[in-house]
């Protein structure tokens, strides 16, 4: 039967975009922050090193969020790419080379968001097609069922005494096996579905000004948001060197994230983009600033579900604003979001690794420095929400 005879219904196409972001961000982006307090017990790397590794991926996270819409592919067939490139590039963390590990974590990131941005211009553009628009809050739902999913998986791995090279295996073979049914949904849609969902994407709006001050914040939400996502199993493990105990501060914050869009979605019917968005950013500084002040298990609890709670619901807010201000390049002003948010990731480690070195309080004094960034930036988006001229309304559903 002809993919025209019978369309595929939007739940599938959903799942698959949520499938997608589980496999490259939950996975290949972030699965070093579980497995990370599992390598500095076994004495393969410091902290100091361990932010130079998430630096790097972050650098390649940038790379390929400028690189995405450059690459002469459709955005399925790139997502495709990227995602067969993102379970490979995870098993070889196994390598017992150190010296490739940096490589390996640029290349991931890049693999990423080349996802993330095809995964964004694809999917949500076949959902708007399908005049399902309101499903995209469970595509972004993926980001945190993966990290949930990878942080459990090393939970489970240091319950049971796992090496760190046995568990990278696990994880690109993880990967692989969320990604299968991804490439069997984009494989029934039509040929030139990439075109046409970024068509789709881009008709929304034909509005492409005022955009620079919503990429800086988007920027300092990923340098903000990116310290707490890497360290907070760290922290925990200072409070409880128990790897059963600090190891569940990681699938906590994904599992936030997840449950988060799901009461986005029913929540925020009509909201404001850019409040919502000023509002989640407000929050997210208040967490991170929590473990500044007092490293006790409380505070990294409350930390994990503030961060964890909204930085999706940053993300669906943002994504949709620059989706609304783009005519016909979509992939374009998503990749520009993306690459802030990845230039606002690589300051966070190098900051962390460089205020390491004035003493046992340099990671405290830059969660407090990302607090007041994000603090800074929620209440200029607040003030930018009254003048805003462009239909104001989260997708529901």
């Amino acid at each position: 039967m002809t993919t025209q005879a019978r369309p595929i219904a939007p739940a599938l196409v959903a799942a698959a975009g949520l499938l997608s972001l589980a496999a490259a961000m939950g996975i290949g982006r972030f699965a070093f922050t579980p497995v990370l307090p599992l390598m500095l017990r076994e004495g393969l790397l410091d902290v100091g090193q361990g932010s130079w590794l998430a630096a790097a991926n972050y650098a390649g996270y940038f790379v390929g969020a400028l690189s995405a819409a450059r690459v002469p592919l459709r955005p399925t067939a790139l997502a495709v790419l990227a995602l067969l490139a993102t379970a490979a590039l995870t098993a070889a963390m196994a390598w017992p080379w150190p010296a490739a590990w940096v490589a390996l974590r640029f290349l991931a990131g890049a693999a990423s968001a080349w996802v993330f941005v095809a995964t964004s211009v694809w999917c949500l553009g076949a959902l708007a097609q399908r005049q399902a628009a309101q499903a995209s809050a469970w595509v972004y739902v993926g980001v945190g069922a993966g990290i949930a999913l990878a942080g459990l998986h090393g939970l489970y791995a240091a319950a049971v005494g796992v090496s760190t090279a046995a568990l990278w295996l696990q994880l690109g073979g993880l990967a692989l096996l969320l990604a299968l049914p991804v490439f069997a949904v984009i494989a029934r849609l039509p040929p030139d579905a990439g075109a046409a969902a970024a068509a789709a994407a881009g008709s929304l709006r034909g509005d492409t000004d005022g955009t620079r001050g919503l990429v800086v914040c988007y920027g300092l939400m990923g340098f903000g948001y990116i310290l707490p996502a890497t360290f907070l199993p760290v922290l925990a493990r200072s409070v409880v060197d128990d790897p059963r105990v600090f190891g569940l501060a990681w699938p906590v914050f994904g599992l936030t994230a997840a449950a988060s869009m799901l009461l986005a979605a029913r929540l925020l019917r009509g909201a404001s983009r850019l409040r919502t968005w000023a509002a989640g950013q407000s929050l997210m500084g208040v967490g991170v600033l929590l473990p500044a002040l007092r490293a006790d298990a409380w505070t990294i609890a409350a930390s994990a579900l503030l961060v964890g709670g909204t930085f999706m619901v940053i993300t669906l807010a943002g994504v949709q604003e620059m989706r609304a201000r783009a005519s016909g390049q979509a992939t374009r002003l998503v990749g520009r979001i993306t690459a802030a948010f990845a230039l606002g990731q690589i300051a966070g480690p190098v900051a962390s690794a460089l205020l390491l070195r004035t003493g046992p309080h340099g990671l405290a004094w830059a969660l407090a420095l990302a607090a007041a960034a994000l603090l800074a930036s929620g209440a200029w988006l607040w003030r930018q929400s009254s003048l805003q001229t462009l239909p104001e309304v989260i997708p529901h559903g």
